[in-house]
């Protein structure tokens, strides 16, 4: 009954209380991510069939998954502090483009959300997604921008950034990450193989970094192109 009730009200209604749902639980604290995941409505961004506003994450072809909504709202709870108005956010990995649009909000028009995926049709579905969404204006204005490429290099010709986020876990942290990393910034990304950990990634003022474990995750491994696809 509770899925009918669920599907019969209007998607809005339904992406508003997945974030009330987070907000009970405790995964989302701050207004601000509350705000920001109530205003892009996750329908937009989960393949016809998925059910969006379930709290798992959703395969979106070309082995690749959208990550469930817990975990989106941990990550932009984790990033809020460097996504303030005017600073620049990279989204590696970026696949539906669900969270790049959630940084393109936070950051604002001064700011620049910058998507890297090497899968150029996702790049595509994930600008269409866009379009559809409260993020769409920071497409036509240049603050919200995707690109194919190989996101293990980020995307060097808007760094450095503030804020860092990387979808599919890494045997390591790729070094080229660390060095787009802004001074006083932080990434959060998933290391490791079969056991993986969300690290966060501070760069101190003086350049030095430190790094903690937030929590154990599985995330589908950061690799080429040809092993993505490929993958059995």
């Amino acid at each position: 009954m509770e899925e009918h009730g669920l599907w019969s009200s209007g998607a809005s209604d339904k992406n508003k209380s997945m974030v009330e749902q987070l907000q009970r639980y405790g995964v989302i604290r701050s207004t601000k991510v509350a705000e920001v995941m109530e205003a892009i409505d996750r329908g937009l961004f989960v393949p016809p069939g998925g059910s969006p506003y379930h709290d798992s994450p959703m395969p979106i072809g070309y082995n690749a998954t959208i990550s469930a909504p817990h975990m989106h709202a941990a990550c932009l709870e984790l990033l809020e502090k460097n996504l303030q108005p005017g600073m620049r956010a990279l989204d590696v990995g970026s696949g539906t483009g669900y969270l790049t649009a959630c940084f393109a909000l936070m950051v604002g028009p001064e700011g620049r959300a910058v998507g890297v995926e090497h899968i150029p049709e996702l790049v595509a579905t994930s600008t269409e997604n866009i379009k559809k969404s409260a993020a769409a204006p920071h497409l036509n204005d240049g603050s919200l921008s995707i690109h194919v490429s190989d996101g293990r290099e980020g995307w060097p010709e808007l760094a450095p950034y503030e804020a860092i986020h990387v979808g599919a876990a890494a045997p390591q942290i790729p070094e080229a990450l660390i060095e787009q990393l802004k001074p006083g910034g932080r990434m959060v990304i998933p290391v490791g193989t079969v056991f993986q950990e969300l690290k966060v990634v501070d760069k101190k003022l003086d350049g030095t970094v430190s790094i903690r474990d937030e929590t154990s995750v599985r995330y589908v491994p950061l690799t080429s192109k040809d092993a993505q696809l490929h993958a059995s």
